[in-house]
């Protein structure tokens, strides 16, 4: 049995010219831990420390990540903006999944807060990656061109951890990707719950098959 907890790390505010709207919102920025028979995997770990600048430019408002370090056995981030990885680092030990261009880009420079990359177990991955039955990384491309996000099967039904492959429920599957189509193949016809980072809501429903 997989069971998924959403963890709450705070909330930062966009301006509306990063997304293109009106006025400026709050996103919370969501972590989510997922516990399987055989290990425990951390999705994203929260908004990191180490730049006023940042801090001041989203007015960034953190929630502590509590969850032990030797419960967590590995983590998936999906992309590597500071918002994304700022946990990180408390969990050394645990190998972090990362799409191998996503972590050359931000070793790069001028992509996230440069910091929050050393003392990480980076281990990285080209495309798919099944970590354990049930729980696969599948490549997601849109918001960065190393997005990934994690599919979980519980047999009767998947839950897909979107991170930022869309920022929210509402805009799920608008613009037309295709790797929506393998997250269709994925579900094959069973009802689909879909998570995100920056959004209290989610997609429910049956994913439309490729096509």
């Amino acid at each position: 049995m997989i069971h998924v907890s959403r963890l709450d790390l705070g909330h930062f505010v966009r301006p509306a010219e990063e997304y293109g709207g009106a006025h400026a919102r709050v996103e919370p920025a969501f972590a989510y831990l997922v516990r399987h028979p055989v290990g425990t995997v951390l999705f994203d770990t929260g908004m990191g420390e180490g730049s006023p600048e940042t801090d001041a430019h989203y007015r960034i408002a953190r929630r502590s990540l509590t969850v032990p370090p030797a419960e967590v056995d590995a983590i998936v981030n999906c992309h590597l903006h500071f918002d994304h990885i700022g946990g990180n680092q408390r969990f050394p030990a645990a190998p972090a999944f990362v799409q191998r261009r996503e972590l050359a880009t931000a070793r790069a420079g001028s992509y996230t807060i440069d910091g929050l990359l050393p003392g990480v177990a980076w281990t990285e991955i080209d495309g798919e990656h099944e970590l354990a039955p049930g729980v696969r990384i599948v490549p997601t491309p849109g918001h960065v061109d190393g997005h990934q996000s994690l599919v979980l099967d519980h047999g009767d039904r998947v839950t897909v951890l979107a991170g930022q492959a869309y920022d929210t429920a509402g805009e799920f599957g608008t613009p037309y990707r295709p790797w929506l189509d393998r997250l269709a193949a994925l579900a094959d016809g069973r009802p689909a719950r879909v998570l995100f980072a920056h959004d209290h809501a989610l997609w429910e429903g049956v994913l439309p098959p490729p096509g």
